[in-house]
């Protein structure tokens, strides 16, 4: 059989993932690529890779779609890696420039915007405009709060909506995958994720950011019925936009 093609996400979230991967024996079943959430999308829809750690607004457009493992990138509230920047108060809202890197968390803001703060907003992918507000995700938020009069965080903001975690990206397949290796897989993941405090002893020191509060306590991984539950209420939303 051929090695299975996979495609995950090149952020920080994502590394326990790959520690587990790198340090399993499944390595050397799949051919692995590290991207930005929205080519890990773009891969597994056009059939370039099996599996694809994918933002959750992509999965309807995915072909045969379905979700691979027991673990996923979530939250339970604050993510602190997902926001909305505004130089105004929420209220006060009219633009919005949009984070060319996730599908998901565009259409997080959206949904909040729309459903949670009742605002009728103008949005762009134009990185020259000048906006109210901003949405920015993963490694690219670290230390920037600061720089903002406003940041919401988008975790936090769903939960006061919904009283739900909320699921960023999920492993997701575009065929059947074999029982056998979605053992394994999930066996490494869980690996990863079991030794955290060995992978953040190899990362870069931040004296902006805390890294073990955001690996141990604000991402959430395990894929539990309740982040099933978000992730039904979420693109029910995304329809209606």
């Amino acid at each position: 059989m051929s090695n299975i093609k996979i495609s995950a996400v090149s952020y920080t979230n994502t590394k326990p993932f790959i520690y587990g991967i790198e340090h399993s024996e499944i390595l050397n079943k799949i051919d692995l690529s590290l991207d930005i959430p929205s080519d890990c999308a773009a891969k597994l829809i056009n059939n370039q890779v099996d599996i694809g750690l994918i933002p959750v607004a992509v999965i309807p457009h995915v072909p045969n779609a379905n979700i691979v493992a027991d673990y996923c990138i979530g939250s339970i509230g604050a993510v602190n890696s997902v926001f909305i920047f505004s130089d105004v108060e929420v209220s006060e809202i009219k633009t919005v420039r949009l984070d060319s890197h996730s599908r998901t968390s565009n259409n997080l803001a959206k949904v909040l915007l729309k459903f949670y703060w009742k605002l009728d907003v103008e949005f762009t992918t134009d990185i020259d405009a000048k906006t109210d507000a901003i949405v920015l995700i993963g490694d690219r938020t670290f230390g920037k709060k600061a720089d903002y009069a406003f940041a919401y965080d988008m975790g936090q903001q769903w939960m006061d909506f919904t009283g739900l975690p909320f699921v960023y990206a999920a492993w997701v397949a575009n065929k059947t995958i074999p029982q056998s290796f979605i053992d394994e897989f999930n066996k490494a993941l869980a690996f990863g994720l079991g030794h955290r405090a060995e992978l953040l002893k190899g990362l870069p020191a931040r004296d902006d950011f805390d890294l073990n509060d955001y690996l141990f306590h604000k991402l959430d991984f395990d894929l539990t019925e309740k982040k099933r539950e978000a992730l039904d209420l979420f693109l029910s939303y995304i329809a209606r936009l």
